[in-house]
């Protein structure tokens, strides 16, 4: 189980998805990264995806830190029975903002089906089995659905390496922590 580290909903705890195939962003790691988003004044009112999402801790992070909204993005059955759980347990389903809204679906066609204000904040958080490949393909069906000042926030084993990032994309950013790595990016 994970927790909410910070903001209107610290402390609230988050049910894990109930199977190893996500890999859950550690209390450590998420204080880190939101800290230095903080920092970027990236995440107040900031309209926010958050792709793979899992129990979709990242997005209600953001949330409970003044996103304006979340959209928790999972193609797993079992990760968007427990993203609607934590949802509902932080109070952001109820049709006033902040609001989290939880969707099935395949990132990558998520996105280039996606209509709404344009991203601020996307986190890309895929499963170990996500190959590089794959992660370039749906970093660059981000690309017109990203707002001029987002930020691009890949995590992933730290083995893995640094993501292919397409065009429009620049890394501006990277830390290890253990065996996680961050990149962040942003549009050029």
């Amino acid at each position: 189980m994970s927790r909410i580290i910070a903001g209107s909903f610290k402390g609230r705890r988050l049910a894990s998805v109930p199977h190893d195939g996500t890999r859950p962003t550690s209390d450590r790691v998420k204080e880190s990264l939101f800290s230095r988003l903080e920092g970027y004044d990236a995440i107040v009112d900031a309209v926010v995806v958050d792709l793979f999402a899992g129990s979709g801790a990242l997005g209600l992070e953001a949330l409970s830190r003044g996103a304006r909204s979340a959209e928790l993005v999972d193609k797993g059955e079992a990760a968007v029975r427990t993203m609607k759980r934590n949802a509902a347990q932080v109070g952001v389903v109820d049709g006033s903002p902040p609001q989290a809204t939880v969707t099935k679906a395949d990132a990558a066609k998520y996105l280039r089906a996606r209509s709404g204000p344009p991203i601020e904040l996307l986190f890309l958080d895929p499963p170990y089995a996500f190959s590089a490949k794959e992660l370039t393909q749906v970093l660059a069906s981000a690309g017109e659905q990203l707002h001029p000042a987002a930020t691009v926030v890949v995590e992933r084993d730290a083995r893995s390496g640094e993501p292919e990032w397409p065009a429009g994309l620049e890394l501006f950013h990277d830390r290890s922590y253990g065996t996680t790595h961050v990149w962040l990016a942003e549009p050029e």
